[in-house]
């Protein structure tokens, strides 16, 4: 029974929905100078979005879409784990993760996930289809709050490769964004001979600390940019979550503006972000209880160990010229076998909600290399 798969369906009862307008509709805003937008997200711009979330955007229509596509939950190491499992039709499909991180959830994926099982339907080669899996991060959306501290990117590595060993798949290619990232590569660490390959969208520390060029020049200062104007929510999650987390967990308004602000800062401005998807992200936080745990992850990462990288297994990395890290080319080429490195020329942090096209695209390129 301990590693029991179960169907899972979302289901937020009703009274969790009016509670939900309720509060915003008791919102209590603070008095707004108008003040530059650097301070922060202007008030007024969460007001827009708190205004719609009580009045315009439906949560059942957005539970219905996520309902569309089969889901499971299962216990690993003490804490629950969510994901959504979407088999393909086809019998040649190789299977997929894609691993979310702060502040997404499985929302951000809903764009691509049809595209990748069913490429037929949507223009594309069956041939080219894979089966997805695509978990709740431990402390996250539907998975739930974590029961203990210790979470970190290794430990949810090690979650995700148990997760994968119980849904039946001996071999498979993980991708991951932000800290989805770090468990991506963690997985080619702590299941190395079932990983076929790891494809990533953001890494961190790859900066030169002495830039040999004007590629590494410039990835040295947008890392120091993020340091000196975007990094405030990641010192104050670092250091200081558990003070953090009953405003989060009390107020929509507050969690609104927390994690609106990082979209409107991460994102490419060409990018048309649907804001009925960005609210119903925010929603699954407030949904589940999650922003505290969540944020908890800032924390066990800065007090932890380094990870550490598979050098052999065959990695490929995707730039974003909107997101907020430039990784060098030649760094990462000395940690890992690099055999892809793609340069987008639109899109940012959030690449399956900006650029699904391009990034299944993509996917579906790697998947072809590596399986």
């Amino acid at each position: 029974m301990a590693e029991t798969v179960s169907p899972f369906r979302i289901d937020v009862p009703q009274a969790d929905v009016d509670d939900l307008r309720e509060r915003l509709a008791r919102t209590r805003w603070p008095a707004a100078p108008d003040l530059d937008g650097n301070r922060g997200i202007p008030q007024r711009r969460v007001q827009e979005l708190a205004r719609h979330w009580a009045t315009e955007w439906d949560w059942r229509t957005q539970e219905a879409q996520l309902n569309r596509w089969p889901q499971v939950t299962t216990t690993v190491d003490g804490t629950r784990l969510h994901a959504l499992h979407v088999r393909s039709a086809e019998p040649t499909a190789v299977p997929l993760v894609l691993l979310h991180g702060w502040p997404g959830s499985v929302v951000e994926f809903l764009q691509v996930i049809g595209p990748l099982t069913d490429p037929a339907a949507h223009g594309g080669d069956p041939a080219d289809a894979v089966h997805l899996v695509v978990p709740s991060l431990p402390g996250f959306g539907f998975s739930g709050p974590t029961p203990d501290g210790g979470w970190m990117p290794q430990r949810m590595s090690r979650a995700v490769a148990e997760l994968m060993r119980r849904l039946g798949y001996d071999r498979y290619v993980a991708h991951g964004g932000d800290w989805g990232s770090r468990v991506a590569t963690g997985l080619g660490v702590v299941d190395r001979e079932h990983v076929l390959g790891v494809h990533v969208t953001m890494l961190r520390d790859v900066a030169a600390s002495e830039p040999a060029d004007d590629e590494e020049r410039a990835a040295a200062e947008k890392f120091q940019h993020y340091a000196d104007e975007l990094s405030g929510y990641n010192d104050l999650q670092a250091t200081r979550p558990l003070s953090l987390a009953p405003a989060l967990n009390d107020s929509p308004a507050g969690l609104l503006a927390w994690i609106a602000e990082r979209f409107d800062e991460w994102t490419d401005p060409a990018s048309e972000i649907d804001v009925d998807q960005l609210l119903t992200d925010v929603a699954v936080y407030w949904f589940t209880g999650t922003a505290g745990s969540s944020a908890q992850l800032y924390w066990e990462r800065r007090h932890g160990p380094a990870e550490h990288w598979a050098r052999d297994v065959p990695t490929g990395v995707v730039v974003l010229p909107h997101d907020l890290f430039r990784p060098v080319r030649r760094l990462v080429g000395e940690r890992v076998d690099l055999v892809s490195w793609t340069e987008f020329e639109r899109g940012g942090h959030f690449p399956a909600m900006e650029v699904p096209d391009l990034l299944v695209a993509e996917l579906r390129r790697f998947v072809r290399r590596v399986s």
